[in-house]
């Protein structure tokens, strides 16, 4: 259920059977020369709205811009882990004034997770009011290792969206033989300055992506999110 196409009456109805709020969060940043640079917020509003559908959530929409200073000088639209964080807050917060105390927040942007931290502590810390808040980052709900621009992200791109440029596509860092630790080192260096460990703002080999691939990754990743928000919120698992 999309809230914004729903009137006052429709919401008030939902709000007394306990509806639970789902609100992505994206970004817009740099995704090497074939993605758009609203990949993010593309990816997880897919995501969002298939787990809604499939759970019968009140889709709320989804917050473009994020935590993404680490792509500098490639392009970002950026706001600070302090604002996405208060944005948030204050978001559940006025779903808890309209009766709505279950929110999930889906993340589709690795740099966002700062701001997304003990969420429900902090809004009963400010305000008294006891919410459930999950917060789930898409790429924790599948096999593959996540990557930026590269096969993952290009498969899923390529499953949902027509402005996918193939023939632009290109080889980034391909990590794969490397040590845990010299991984580790790397994504601390990148958290910081994307560009200077990808070079060419990739992370990973979009070459290979295929429609095929994104469905399949798609599927996988709705079917856990959707199975793992029916365990927590039934006390379940």
């Amino acid at each position: 259920m999309i809230v914004r196409d729903l009137t006052n009456t429709d919401i008030l109805k939902l709000t007394k059977r306990k509806i639970v709020a789902l609100i992505p969060v994206g970004s817009i940043e740099q995704h090497g020369p074939h993605l758009p640079v609203s990949t993010d917020s593309d990816i997880v509003s897919h995501i969002a709205k298939q787990v809604s559908d499939k759970n019968g959530f009140l889709l709320l929409p989804t917050l473009q811009y994020g935590v993404s200073f680490e792509h500098h000088p490639f392009f970002n639209m950026s706001i600070s882990t302090s604002t996405l964080q208060k944005i948030l807050i204050e978001l559940c917060i006025s779903l808890s004034k309209n009766h709505i105390n279950t929110v999930i927040i889906l993340n589709g942007h690795h740099g966002n997770q700062d701001a997304l931290k003990k969420l429900q502590n902090k809004v009963f810390k400010k305000t008294g009011i006891r919410q459930h808040i999950f917060v789930y980052s898409y790429w924790h709900f599948m096999k593959r290792k996540f990557d930026h621009a590269g096969f993952v992200e290009t498969s899923i791109m390529l499953a949902i969206s027509d402005k996918v440029l193939m023939n632009k596509a290109k080889k980034g860092l391909i990590p794969d033989n490397l040590s845990k630790k010299k991984l580790n080192l790397l994504n601390k260096r990148a958290n910081k300055s994307f560009i200077s460990v990808t070079k060419n703002g990739i992370w990973g080999d979009p070459t290979k992506a295929t429609i095929k691939d994104g469905k399949i990754i798609l599927g996988e990743i709705i079917a856990n999110i959707v199975k793992k928000s029916q365990t927590c919120l039934t006390g379940t698992g």
